[in-house]
């Protein structure tokens, strides 16, 4: 095996000193400070590019980002095409649908992939379908993020400080807990839409599943039992380190996995429960547009998508895209388990430890 500078050195050599030969090992100092952008730089290399490089190798995270970029690349696009200010006044990408939207009544019920200017076909009033679709998706995703970051913020609040503290914390939050959850959601939904009307859809959101994280707090709170008996919990209370400090540092990450998971969980509830009290009519609405519940409810009582077959991709469609931003938050989810989860991503990592293994074998020889 090669000899190294280290190894004569044990040997009665003098080791080569880094302070400009001077051979005394115990004379090294640091030439150059580290400085602030290099510290930044590695911050961001550890805790963005690594977790993100790894999450990138499941395929899930792969087609999750893809079907969610292409939902938020349609609001993009409706954005800019209703937009009135900036450079993107007067831009039109996508139109609003409007009635008779192509002419006399000749594109009313016109099926997809007929003609490029209205390539999902048009309803019984000649609006474009792919309009509609576009410019529902903004308000869609508003609502879908707003409720979702709602239910995770309460429960993980609720469920942590109730878990770690104890005592008549935990018991107020719990019973506080057990109240909501003994509510029936949807029609507790229904009575506080029909009593404040809401329109906008940042309040919408977060209405669509209000009692929804009572059940979530109360699972996180039984995790955080368990949790803050471990010994590195144990010795960050000894240290005297905050309450904030470890539930950040010490509870939070074991808990992201199951949180991510469940912000998922919220979001598919407020799609669907949007959608279902759209369809209902039960929330207000002003325009084809607005929702693709509105779609399916318009699609069901003026055209009888569901009585005649020829008009069924009226119906079809909006579903379609219903299901696949459920699908893509889905897998997105999933794949972002690498995250959070050391063992899946410690997992993911054994083909790179390898190489590093066989690459200390070589230079050993």
């Amino acid at each position: 095996m090669k000899r190294t500078d280290d190894d004569r050195a044990t040997d009665g050599g003098t080791k080569p000193a880094a302070d400009g030969g001077t051979g005394d090992v115990f004379a090294f100092e640091a030439t150059e400070d580290v400085t602030t952008v290099q510290r930044y730089r590695e911050f961001l290399h550890e805790a963005v590019y690594l977790p993100a490089r790894e999450a990138w190798r499941d395929w899930r995270m792969k087609v999750g980002l893809f079907l969610i970029a292409g939902y938020l690349a349609m609001g993009l696009i409706a954005w800019i095409s209703g937009s009135s200010f900036g450079i993107w006044e007067g831009v039109t990408i996508i139109e609003q649908p409007t009635s008779n939207q192509f002419g006399g009544f000749e594109y009313n019920n016109q099926p997809p992939f007929q003609s490029m200017e209205y390539p999902l076909g048009t309803d019984s009033t000649g609006r474009d379908i792919l309009g509609g679709i576009v410019h529902a998706t903004p308000d869609m995703l508003k609502m879908t993020f707003a409720g979702g970051v709602y239910v995770v913020v309460v429960a993980t609040v609720v469920g942590t400080v109730a878990g770690y503290k104890g005592g008549r914390v935990d018991s107020v939050l719990t019973t506080i807990s057990d109240v909501v959850m003994t509510i029936p959601g949807l029609p507790l939904v229904i009575v506080v839409a029909t009593m404040i009307d809401p329109r906008n859809p940042w309040i919408i959101g977060p209405l669509l599943v209000v009692g929804w994280w009572a059940g979530l707090a109360r699972t996180i709170r039984a995790q955080v039992l368990s949790i803050r008996e471990h010994s590195y919990v144990e010795a960050s209370r000894t240290m005297g380190i905050t309450t904030p400090r470890i539930i950040q540092k010490d509870i939070l990450p074991n808990l992201m996995p199951y949180i991510m998971v469940n912000f998922v969980m919220s979001a598919r509830q407020v799609i669907f429960n949007g959608v279902g009290l759209y369809f209902l009519g039960i929330l207000a609405h002003g325009s084809y547009s607005d929702n693709w519940g509105v779609m399916m409810q318009f699609a069901y009582t003026h055209a009888s998508a569901l009585l005649v077959p020829e008009r069924a991709y009226q119906l079809l469609i909006p579903m379609a895209v219903i299901v696949g931003l459920s699908f893509g938050l889905i897998l997105f989810s999933q794949g972002t388990d690498r995250l959070f989860n050391p063992r899946v991503r410690h997992r993911g990592s054994g083909e790179t430890e390898e190489e590093g293994d066989d690459q200390v074998t070589t230079t050993i020889t």
